[in-house]
């Protein structure tokens, strides 16, 4: 045990890639556990996942608890134990009258494999480490392996966790956050943020997911229930129609068509949630109401009016938001190739505090200051920019109708 003991201590640290336990002497107690390492709060942690049956349960340890942990459970449950690190690998096995064989292997040398390993984007959930909720939901292989025709989905998940880690800093450190996505459809996106959330970042979050397909709510509860994702739940419902909490710290809505969208924001808005992430789509009513005699020689094409409509429809959505109080960009969401609806809405509330979108907002506010545009004289733009092009969006209706405007 005493050489397990120093093996451990040597190699559980940023040289870690992954721990197998297996080969389990009781199974009602679990088949497996996985443990990798994982950054939370910009500290390096070790996440073990304990495989029972069709459940699977987390906890994040620090370098002293991720040994203590592996010796225990070989001294009490599993026989075997395999060690994946970047200088070596090292396999552990048990016999049943307890005697313990260690071999360490030193791992090879591959100077090209390194060098196309550092031209890798280094994502936040990687290829070949598996989650229990891609497995579950078809993005990745029982091993980790991505599926063949999924691998767009999975650039799209770690881009919107990506989206997400820029504005940790404005959601709730302390108590519970509570979180809405709206349209979650097959909730691919859902399951990855309360995944990088709760599990990766340790919050304590609470989301609900709304959709009107009864069928896929009841797929994701089914999934929820299986990951062990206590505090992640699944209803039908309308957008426009749901009143469920009181407050709301994070609004997501994620490809919930034309007016939904609408409807999405002004519910963010007047719940005063801290994050707002909108990916819109189908944006129909703009299209149906612009009229501007100036463009008419442009807008007569029909597919170039459709397009000018969506910029147009989403330009005036981020503007109504910086008017409620909202820092707020629109960002590429995936690349062109795979999808034209790839615009983000990201709006964070307005504070006086730190991060990386308030940094960049002060820059913008600071230039702002310059050439001597208020926020007063961007809102009175807005107006007179809806009024040329004869458009009224459901999003401004609805806010101006709750403030009496």
């Amino acid at each position: 045990m005493d050489e397990l003991s120093a093996t451990l201590r040597e190699i559980v640290d940023d040289k870690l890639v992954q721990v197998i336990l297996s080969n389990s002497r009781d199974r009602s107690c679990g088949d497996k556990i996985k443990m990798r390492p994982v950054l939370l709060q910009g500290k390096l942690m070790f996440q073990s996942t304990r495989y029972v049956g069709k459940q699977v349960f987390h906890e994040n340890h620090d370098a002293l608890g991720a040994c203590e942990l592996i010796e225990k459970q070989l001294q009490e449950q599993f026989r075997q134990c395999e060690i994946t690190a970047r200088d070596r690998s090292v396999t552990v096995l048990v016999s049943k009258k307890g005697k313990m064989t260690i071999k360490v292997r030193k791992a090879v040398c591959d100077t090209a494999r390194a060098l196309a390993h550092n031209r890798e984007k280094q994502y936040i959930l990687r290829e070949g480490y598996p989650v229990d909720f891609l497995v579950g939901l078809g993005v990745q292989t029982p091993d980790g392996k991505i599926t063949k025709n999924k691998y767009d989905k999975f650039r799209q998940i770690n881009r919107y966790l990506e989206f997400i880690e820029d504005i940790l800093y404005r959601l709730p450190s302390e108590g519970t956050i509570h979180i809405i996505d709206f349209g979650c459809g097959k909730s691919y996106l859902t399951f990855a943020m309360y995944y990088y959330l709760h599990v990766l970042q340790g919050r304590d979050i609470c989301v609900t997911g709304l959709d009107l397909k009864a069928d896929v709510i009841q797929h994701c509860n089914e999934l929820a229930k299986q990951c062990g994702y206590e505090q992640l739940r699944f209803q039908v419902g309308d957008i426009s129609t749901y009143e469920g909490e009181p407050k709301v710290d994070m609004v997501v809505s994620l490809h919930a068509c034309d007016t939904a969208t609408d409807y999405a924001l002004e519910k963010a808005v007047r719940w005063g949630a801290s994050v707002i992430l909108a990916v819109p789509c189908c944006q129909h009513e703009v299209n149906r109401q612009m009229h501007c005699k100036e463009l008419q020689p442009l807008l007569r094409y029909g597919v170039i009016k459709e397009r000018m409509s969506a910029l147009i429809t989403d330009a005036i959505r981020a503007g109504l938001l910086e008017q409620q109080g909202y820092d707020t960009q629109i960002l590429e969401f995936i690349d062109m190739e795979h999808t034209p609806k790839n615009l983000l809405i990201r709006a964070v509330k307005r504070t006086q505090g730190v991060g990386v979108i308030g940094q960049r907002m002060l820059k913008r506010q600071e230039a702002c200051q310059k050439t001597g545009i208020s926020g007063l004289q961007e809102s009175a733009a807005l107006q007179e920019t809806m009024k040329l092009l004869d458009v009224n969006p459901t999003l401004a209706h609805l806010l101006y109708r709750n403030q009496g405007l």
